[in-house]
């Protein structure tokens, strides 16, 4: 390391620091804020920022002090909780934790789609009944299961999904012919053409612009009746009341749903008892280790920082994501 360097933890305090962050202490200045008046006495003569939680709020409330700041990792694969207009028009580089979740989501929706394809939830209802109830399963190899979104977790699911022999698909913002583990990939405008081909839908898309609600009334009266729906990607990008109407009436089979519209899912909400859908309080990604993985991460692409060599895994600010 050739520099030395001001960096501010954001979302942490030293008394509850990022596991591993102290490796950095002798190479740089390190502060933690972790509220806007914290962020407005610490960000001036700050060049980095390590958002340790993604709290844009607290950053665009001080975001009049950061005029030193050059670049912003985040320990989160999305990035619309931190990305705000300021921000997003600045000139300041943004860079996000791609990779560290990318197997253990591909690990939890396999886990959802066998948990719907062994019937797991009538045999847990059974259980609580204590009824004996035999019933055949179904089997993974064969079904066809779309993946909306094509970054390094969406790739990482078709690769777990083609392990079980599925046919895997993709759904990006252009159509192309067959790329990696996907035999096809659909642009945004077949959205209906593709999931009407889907027995399986994961839906892995950033929260952008372009996205938000593109799962609603239409795209789920595309789907089949037997097709389950996985949203492991952002609560934005669907329609949670066309979701609840589609499940409700039959249009679709099921849902496995680790992020919402609103978080924590309010009580009142249907979802919650609903018999054919599996809600999870966004942990997809969280395996024991991902927050040392995290602070990895951040430690590699700060000393290519300090050594003015390029950054890893860099966010398209106007586009929300890090294009693949």
């Amino acid at each position: 390391m050739t520099i030395r360097a001001r960096v501010v933890v954001l979302g942490a305090t030293a008394d509850a620091p990022p596991p591993g962050i102290g490796t950095i202490e002798d190479a740089v200045d390190l502060v933690f804020a972790d509220s806007v008046p914290d962020l407005a006495r610490s960000l001036p003569g700050a060049d980095v920022l390590f958002a340790w939680r993604p709290k844009g709020d607290l950053l665009a409330g001080a975001w009049d002090h950061a005029t030193d700041l050059k670049w912003i990792q985040t320990a989160s694969a999305g990035v619309d909780r931190l990305l705000f207009p300021e921000l997003a028009r600045s000139h300041v580089v943004v860079t996000n934790a791609r990779g560290v979740f990318d197997e253990a989501i591909a690990e939890y929706v396999l886990g959802l789609l066998l948990v719907f394809s062994k019937g797991l939830l009538g045999v847990l209802d059974a259980q609580r009944r204590a009824e004996w109830e035999h019933r055949p399963t179904e089997r993974l190899e064969g079904r066809r299961v779309l993946v909306a979104g094509i970054g390094s977790i969406g790739r990482a699911i078709g690769r777990s999904a083609r392990t079980f022999r599925m046919e895997v698909r993709g759904l990006a913002r252009t159509a192309r012919p067959r790329e990696g583990v996907f035999e096809r990939i659909y642009g945004a405008d077949e959205l209906d053409e593709a999931v009407r081909w889907a027995d399986d839908v994961v839906n892995v898309l950033p929260s952008t612009e372009e996205t938000r609600g593109l799962f609603g009334t239409a795209a789920f009266g595309a789907m089949n009746p037997w097709t389950r729906f996985v949203n492991v990607g952002r609560g934005a990008t669907v329609d949670e009341t066309a979701l609840v109407d589609a499940l409700a009436s039959g249009r679709i089979a099921a849902a496995g749903l680790d992020v919402f519209e609103e978080e924590p899912l309010p009580p009142e909400s249907p979802l919650w008892a609903m018999p054919n859908v599996v809600v999870s309080p966004h942990v997809s990604g969280d395996y024991v280790g991902w927050q040392e993985a995290a602070v990895e991460l951040f430690v590699d692409n700060l000393q290519r920082y300090l050594l003015g060599r390029p950054l890893r895994n860099v966010v398209d600010t106007s586009r929300g994501y890090v294009p693949s």
